[in-house]
């Protein structure tokens, strides 16, 4: 089904597969063009059907940023031509995204439909007038000319996840006495304007792509009805494509994060597509070929977005087509390589792909030597510098004491929200067999086996840091691993000592279902119906030495969620608290220079971690032995640094 072409009225794409728009942080300035080129190039040879670049404001005020990129010059259009050319010269097809930010434009001069702030934003906006309207309308048309004139194939409008369109479309934020708003009609004036304008300006076989929100996810938001009266209305107007959005930045149900079920938003582009004669795209946690194509099946959507999935793996489309599906390194919606970078105002790249961002800065190039490797410890670290030193033509061997791979891979995917890291640990095994790594498990290093290589890569790992708390009674301190494991019976009140990724990942595994069901995530979230999560019966303490919030190194697009799972289930958060002592009457802590006794049975702790490194002296290693992950630094369980660490040091043999 991926792989069918699809007709438009005056074109055609080449299978069903598009790139969503994505902020990659090369947009910006001139030094970046060939890397973002590159980057849409490694794509487009992948076999993507249809790249939609990030967004790009057709005005000043539209600006996310004072920073980001606009669209609106003969400058961009050269600047432009570099990427619609490289594109189009692997068979694909690109469109720009135009995005005005509206209220969400971080900057003093943003303008939305009514003076009303955004939570998310300390700018207060301007409410725009009729001839601010009028200009903007004009501003999109223009930057939809100009993209012709630089070889794009089309524009998606981006009328979603409550940006400017999408503000007006809603009566949340749309508070106008005016033609453009009060009425629904006059609410969607302001979309249908600008598709038409855009439409008077362009060819025929110019794309209009219309990013519509199907699901705002707030208070007042455009209701199933609304949304599918605005859906005709746009067709009528001129739009050549459906693609769907779902959530508000500010809404606070989750919409991409690992923990949201694979597809659970399909059914928002089956409800379009009932409605509307086009083409319709499916979007959000849509991450494998076989749900793609039980999307394209079962008559939900014509057309499959992909963004975060093509970070991950440039070559999915290709591999699938060729029937090499088990080699798609599978994104996991962990948002630590993506989005949480650009929030950061960070280059885009992967936590399963380094080089995702990167295709010229990191390129992995044929040893002009084949060496003989041998990489100790096979957990994320190992796993990848394994599978990166063959790609290169080394001869690897791959050793591990324990009895099974996959190392802190294994702890990840027993946590709710976490299980696709199973997909990662089984592309390295699959990959590194196909490439000819020789694997031993239950294989303890020894010294004298570095004299039989070239060069020696340790990637231990680490252990879990061990509680110093005085216990009695038999009582005993919990390492996470070993609860996780389940080799520990934990009891009915539950105290877990610290509060950062470890910590939440405990309170996930404690309170939450494993492979939730996409009804039972609706349910919990509200989405469409009342909220009702599940709540924990055990009592469960959360504790922290230092001050301040809870989880404030999490992720900013996945603390809060871990945030408020922990709410759901009413679990009591202490901070700058002093672990005394545990034993049967429970455990003893000094909060504010007073001894508390918490009536728990059981404490786990998740304090951090330390280096598995006595195999070596990181101070007097050899010029031939490396190591990375964390055996090198323990400062956090964090497989983004060890697969990036991976690449580089298999890029140096």
């Amino acid at each position: 089904m991926l792989e069918q072409e699809l007709q438009l009225k005056h074109t055609s794409l080449r299978n069903r597969l598009v790139m969503g728009s994505m902020h990659t942080g090369l947009e910006e300035g001139w030094h970046n063009r060939k890397r973002l080129a590159a980057f849409y190039e490694e794509r487009a040879k992948g076999g993507v059907g249809l790249i939609v670049t990030g967004g790009y404001s057709p005005n000043l005020r539209g600006k996310l940023t004072p920073i980001s990129s606009s669209f609106n010059s003969l400058y961009d259009v050269i600047k432009h031509k570099a990427y619609t050319d490289v594109v189009h010269k692997h068979g694909g097809k690109i469109c720009i995204q135009l995005l005005h930010a509206g209220r969400y434009a971080y900057h003093p001069f943003n303008t939305a439909p009514s003076a009303i702030k955004a939570p998310i934003n300390p700018y207060k906006p301007k409410a725009m007038s009729l001839s601010a309207i009028k200009r903007t309308i004009k501003d999109f048309a223009h930057s939809a000319k100009l993209a012709e004139k630089a070889g794009y194939d089309g524009v998606e409008i981006m009328g979603s996840e409550g940006y400017l369109i999408n503000e007006f479309m809603a009566g949340h934020t749309n508070k106008r006495t005016d033609e453009y708003g009060g009425s629904l009609e006059n609410r969607m004036r302001l979309a249908t304007d600008i598709v038409k304008a855009v439409r008077a300006k362009v060819s025929d076989k110019f794309i209009i792509v219309f990013r519509l929100s199907v699901m705002d996810l707030i208070p007042n938001g455009s209701t199933p009805e609304e949304v599918v009266l605005q859906a005709k209305a746009l067709v009528a107007a001129g739009v050549d494509i459906l693609n769907t959005g779902i959530g508000w930045h500010e809404a606070r149900v989750p919409t991409i994060a690992s923990m949201v079920p694979p597809g659970a938003y399909r059914e928002a582009s089956h409800r379009l597509k009932q409605a509307v004669d086009i083409p319709v795209v499916a979007v959000n946690r849509i991450n494998t070929p076989d749900l793609a194509n039980d999307i394209l099946a079962k008559g939900d959507a014509d057309l499959i977005s992909m963004a975060r999935p093509l970070l991950a793996d440039p070559e999915f489309f290709n591999k699938y087509q060729e029937q090499r599906s088990e080699q798609i390194n599978i994104c996991i919606g962990c948002n630590q390589g993506c989005l949480d970078h650009v929030f950061k105002g960070k280059r885009a790249t992967c936590l399963v792909n380094p080089q995702a961002g990167f295709e010229l800065d990191y390129p992995l190039q044929s040893a002009q030597r084949k060496k003989q490797v041998l990489v100790v410890g096979a957990g994320p670290a190992g796993l990848s510098v394994s599978y990166y030193l063959a790609k290169k033509g080394h001869q690897v061997k791959l050793i591990d004491k324990g009895s099974e791979l996959g190392g802190q891979f294994n702890l990840a995917m027993r946590i709710p929200g976490k299980e696709d890291f199973q997909h990662t640990l089984k592309y390295y095994v699959s990959e590194i067999n196909r490439l000819g790594v020789e694997l031993c498990l239950n294989t303890p290093y020894e010294e004298t086996m570095a004299n039989a290589f070239d060069d020696v890569v340790f990637a231990t790992g680490v252990s879990p840091r061990m509680s110093k708390i005085e216990c009695a009674d038999g009582k005993r301190v919990f390492a996470y691993d070993e609860v996780i494991k389940g080799e520990v019976e934990l009891g009915n009140k539950i105290a877990i000592l610290g509060a950062g990724g470890i910590g939440f990942d405990m309170v996930a595994f404690l309170t939450e279902q494993r492979e939730q069901t996409i009804p039972d995530f609706k349910s919990q979230w509200g989405i469409e119906c009342e909220a009702q999560p599940s709540q924990e019966q055990r009592p469960i303490y959360m504790l922290k030495r230092s001050e301040g919030r809870f989880g404030k190194d999490l992720g900013k697009t996945t603390g809060w969620i871990h945030r408020a799972v922990a709410k759901h289930h009413n679990v009591q958060q202490i901070a700058e608290c002093e672990y005394i002592s545990f034993d049967n009457q429970g455990l003893t802590v000094r909060v504010a220079g007073e001894e508390q006794l918490l009536d728990v049975d059981t404490v786990i702790a998740c304090i951090g971690q330390v280096s598995n490194d006595s195999l070596f002296d990181k101070e007097a290693l050899p010029e031939n032995q490396h190591v990375i992950g964390g055996a090198k630094l323990a400062a956090a369980i964090d497989a983004k640094r060890a697969i990036a660490e991976a690449l580089q040091v298999a890029r140096k043999i």
